[in-house]
């Protein structure tokens, strides 16, 4: 088993194969003056079991170092690859809900299925029918698996766990049922792109703390918003975990203008230092990762990981 990694999250990779008791492999990744890029491996992997660490956040070079590895990796005849895709990026756009529209997910998966990979692993996909894009065996994580230890660790009473669109329902009610508390659900309505026009709470908060729980957090538009109607509607404290910090501008403005005393993410994308606060908790998923790793070069089961 060897594991290597592009340059989207390095750090992440690092602490990967130190939890795994291995070196990072040897690879070389550099770039023509106009931009193109080269992907060289610097030691033999033939007939090796290789892992290949990469989200696929923008810019769009991060796709194009993951499927020229694994393109490089295949002719130097590694046994099997999988491509291990802690954020799986250009998910949004899974189904084709206006006209004339691209499927990005979809094509994303092509890209790397055609390139030559084995298998996939990633964390808190988008939507979860994602994995159907794939005609080759896809191991998705949870970072609930993660993200309870430091919930319990915050001692909220009387809790209630809210989705904050529909398509977080399922997500919050796996937590709500692993924490023993109840569900709600903010109904949006969006105008655009990261814009919400209207907020409807389904559910009672009032008087109660609360946890939102939802896989990415962009522009935190919807999330400061939700927050703010359920701080209205009386929540009495209110946290959130998201999966995959984004924080794209201007996020982390509005995430301390807001009603959330705390944010709990993951490291499955690098945050800048000038991005990061007191308030965001980052928790990491680089054990959580080893062990997917390992168990799959033993071929033994990924599911028992997240049975309590």
């Amino acid at each position: 088993m060897k594991v290597f990694s592009g340059n989207a999250n390095r750090p992440l990779a690092l602490k990967i194969v130190q939890s795994l008791g291995i070196e990072l492999g040897k690879s070389e990744i550099r770039k023509f003056a106009d931009g193109e890029i080269s992907v060289k491996y610097n030691e033999n992997i033939r007939g090796t079991d290789v892992f290949i660490i990469q989200p696929t956040c923008p810019p769009a070079d991060y796709i194009m170092e993951l499927v020229l590895m694994i393109d490089a990796a295949k002719r130097a005849s590694a046994k099997r690859i999988t491509a291990v895709i802690p954020y799986f990026g250009y998910a949004r756009q899974d189904r084709k809900d206006q006209p004339r529209v691209a499927l990005s997910a979809k094509l994303v998966a092509n890209l790397i299925s055609t390139a030559g990979a084995d298998r996939v692993l990633t964390m808190d996909l988008h939507s979860a029918s994602i994995q159907g894009f794939f005609d080759i065996p896809f191991d998705h994580l949870y970072s609930s698996t993660i993200f309870l230890k430091t919930i319990r660790a915050a001692k909220l009473k009387n809790l209630v766990v809210v989705a904050p669109d529909i398509g977080s329902s399922k997500r919050a009610r796996a937590y709500a049922n692993r924490l023993k508390g109840e569900l709600a659900l903010v109904d949006k309505k969006r105008s655009g792109p990261n814009q919400v026009e209207t907020i409807t709470l389904i559910g009672e908060v009032k008087g109660k703390d609360v946890i939102m729980v939802d896989d990415m957090i962009d522009t935190a538009g919807t999330l400061c918003k939700a927050a703010r109607h359920l701080s209205d509607s009386g929540a009495r404290r209110i946290i959130a975990a998201c999966t995959h910090p984004i924080l794209s501008n201007p996020a982390v403005e509005r995430l301390e203008e807001s009603k959330i005393s705390k944010i709990i993410v993951s490291d499955t994308l690098l945050i800048p230092e000038a991005k990061k606060r007191d308030f965001i908790k980052i928790v990491t998923s680089a054990d959580l990762f080893a062990e997917a790793i390992k168990r799959i070069h033993k071929e033994k089961s990924i599911s028992s990981l997240f049975e309590e």
